[in-house]
């Protein structure tokens, strides 16, 4: 009966020392889903956009106080963060986070500069689809969103009173009087940016998309639905509906231009163009784009500006709970009425604060539209042969038919001789 005794209090004494060793969260670090524990950092470094720090800061002041790391961030141009870490990142210098655009987590993958994010559904579930689609590359997350953008439809108050519903209207009125304005509507369609949105509202595509996963061998720019969408396009170069200026590289340039001076009664441009036509004294409405004539929507190609947690960080998991507190609904909303940059959340859809907002509300309902623009390295072989071949095509140098065969077959070659060894 002793022994027995003995040998029960030993097993109780042994499981009792098991379970304090068993994995828990401490105020001194955080236990991952393996069990392994990392230290709490005293310091966690966070490189932003330049002349966007007051859009952070508020976020990251809270995350200090609930978690007791100080936050250290650099204003940097996101464009130029890559190249920066490429050479920060290994020698122990660089940050534990990075902003950039969607369109560059292929190649940062690639090299292997930013780390796949462990993160719920609960969590992923508050962005919007396309949103955490952009920051998705071969089936792994790389980043929750921070902003989104995408081109819509701006017009003059001045000549007309409300967006129109369809292109078909839009056409018919830049064929007519132009309610007194000079141009009825402009666009950068020989920017493939812009004409995308025609493109794949008629069945084009850039990558052919196989359930999250883009095929860079399978190019649908030069499908039946692609050659329609060009023939709308030039359509309204070739009955002189868009000036000359119109094509090529300051296209967009010569339309700001002649829209700021009052010339134009509506344009195709994005966000960013806002302020600058405000600033100008143009009263504008800002509207989603009008309806194809085939009924479909444009589907414009969506920017997404993401928070990336880089591979040299020593502080993963902290990186990643910060990433997940600057994009939380509080700090979105506060960065939205900081920078104006419009937050791919749900639940802000439906704010006040956005659907109250008439650039960002079509903003955000156009986006829902659109499409992410491909974020595989291979996109770097497309902008040059497809804007050639919109060039030819709205200058009627080439059918709309020819220029996107050669462009797809320049595509193709580009892509092999640069990535099949990839």
């Amino acid at each position: 009966m002793k022994k027995w005794l003995a040998s029960l209090m030993t097993l109780f004494l042994l499981l009792g020392v098991l379970s304090a060793c068993g994995p828990k969260e401490s105020s001194s670090g955080e236990t991952g889903n393996n069990g392994s524990k990392e230290t709490k950092p005293e310091k966690l470094v966070i490189w932003e956009d330049k002349d966007k720090g007051a859009g952070l800061k508020p976020a990251i002041e809270k995350f200090e106080k609930k978690y007791g790391i100080k936050v250290e961030y650099k204003e940097m141009p996101m464009l130029d963060q890559q190249d920066k870490l490429r050479l920060d990142g290994p020698a122990g210098k660089g940050p534990d986070v990075i902003t950039t655009p969607h369109d560059r987590v292929g190649p940062l993958v690639t090299e292997g500069l930013i780390a796949p994010l462990d993160i719920s559904s609960d969590v992923t579930g508050k962005f919007t689809d396309s949103s955490i689609a952009a920051l998705t590359f071969k089936g792994k997350l790389y980043g929750l969103p921070k902003s989104t953008e995408t081109p819509v439809f701006i017009y003059n108050k001045k000549f007309m009173k409300k967006a129109p519903e369809t292109l078909d209207e839009v056409y018919k009125m830049a064929k007519g009087n132009n309610s007194g304005a000079q141009y009825g509507f402009l666009a950068n369609w020989t920017d493939f940016y812009f004409a995308y949105g025609i493109i794949a509202g008629y069945g084009g595509y850039v990558f052919k998309d196989n359930n999250g996963t883009l095929d860079p061998k399978d190019v649908g720019l030069n499908n039946e639905g692609a050659v329609k969408g060009l023939d709308f396009i030039t359509k309204w170069y070739k009955e002189g509906l868009f000036p000359k200026g119109v094509v090529g590289e300051k296209a967009g340039q010569t339309i700001d231009g002649l829209f700021t001076e009052g010339k134009v009664a509506s344009l195709m441009n994005g966000p960013w163009s806002f302020q600058p036509y405000k600033d100008a004294k143009v009263d504008i409405g800002i509207a989603p784009m009008p309806k194809l004539p085939n009924g479909e929507y444009v589907k414009t190609f969506i920017g997404v500006k993401g928070w990336n947690v880089s591979s040299f960080s020593k502080n993963k998991k902290w990186a990643t709970k910060l990433v997940e507190f600057i994009t939380n609904e509080e700090s979105a909303k506060i960065r939205f009425e900081k920078t104006q940059e419009i937050p791919p959340v749900k639940s802000l859809m439906n704010d006040p604060i956005i659907a109250d907002n008439e650039g960002a509300k079509a903003v955000a309902i156009q986006s829902e539209r659109g499409i992410p623009m491909p974020n595989i390295p291979e996109m770097a072989e497309v902008w040059k042969p497809v804007a050639n071949a919109l060039q030819l095509a709205a200058t009627g140098k080439q059918s709309s038919n020819k220029a996107l065969d050669d462009a797809v077959k320049s595509i193709k070659e580009n892509i092999e001789a640069k990535h099949s060894g990839k």
